[in-house]
């Protein structure tokens, strides 16, 4: 079952005075933010700054934590996310998650692909052979394997693993894509190959993407938000942000003032 997210026209996301809590430790503090339908949206900032506890609170991944709390409210295209109505396994399809480090199955590349949409009700053969097809070709990667598809997907570099997992995620059909600095494990070339997917996929999903890597952030997206000690400092048009922010601790941050 998956969440009908009606189409809108310009902002997908919407939270308000979205607020987390680790036990007695505030992680976020009543966050207000609208994020763009088919854009590359960069949260960066510092360590524990909040931007993970911030992404992972859009597909209700924090849940998994213990004595985790949320208040506030997440709405996507006018639905609330954390409302009791929601079925949290068809949130996850709609909004898809790759993590840091690429977490292949152990099991064959073309498992990987097929074993979530089996799971749930695609049986016909053919129409899983399709499905793995279009899932590795949108993530740049069918080229590279389509020859080796009955192979372990732990033979694959590392950065093929990680193009396996965003095909992965894209085989369950989202709309939106969370990213939590998903290249940040990998070397030069696998990066960059990373960076030109996401920028092929907003055409097609709205991407949302951590990172620690500030040029990444200004090559790749559209808008960026700085968070800073739970708060979101400031976002806007990249291009704008970086090169005349509007907060000062948004422009020691890009200056490498601390960090």
């Amino acid at each position: 079952m998956t969440v009908n997210i009606q189409q809108a026209q310009d902002t997908v996301i919407k939270t308000s005075d979205l607020s987390v809590f680790y036990g007695q430790k505030q992680a976020l503090n009543s966050v207000n933010m609208e994020i763009e339908r088919h854009a590359v949206t960069a949260f960066i900032g510092p360590s524990g700054c909040g931007k993970s506890t911030f992404l992972r609170s859009l597909n209700r991944m924090n849940e998994l934590i213990p004595n985790c709390r949320v208040t506030g409210s997440i709405q996507i295209d006018g639905i609330e996310v954390n409302s009791d109505a929601i079925p949290i396994e068809g949130l996850r399809q709609t909004v898809g998650m790759v993590f840091q480090r690429a977490n292949p199955f152990f099991k064959s590349i073309f498992e990987n692909i097929a074993f979530a949409p089996r799971f749930h009700g695609v049986k016909n053969k053919a129409d899983l052979e399709e499905l793995v097809e279009k899932s590795l070709r949108k993530a740049a990667l069918w080229d590279e394997v389509k020859d080796r598809l009955h192979e372990s997907a732990l033979a694959l570099s590392g950065g093929q693993q990680q193009r396996l997992c965003i095909a992965r995620t894209i085989a369950m059909q989202p709309s939106i894509l969370l990213l939590d600095e998903p290249a940040s494990a990998l070397d030069p070339i696998s990066t960059m190959k990373i960076e030109e997917l996401v920028v092929e996929l907003k055409q097609e999903y709205t991407i949302v993407i951590v990172t620690h890597n500030l040029h990444q952030a200004a090559r790749i997206s559209d808008h960026t938000a700085f968070f800073l000690m739970g708060e979101l400092i400031e976002k806007a048009p990249t291009s704008q942000l970086f090169t005349s922010p509007q907060d000062k601790r948004t422009e020691d941050y890009i200056s490498g003032k601390f960090g």
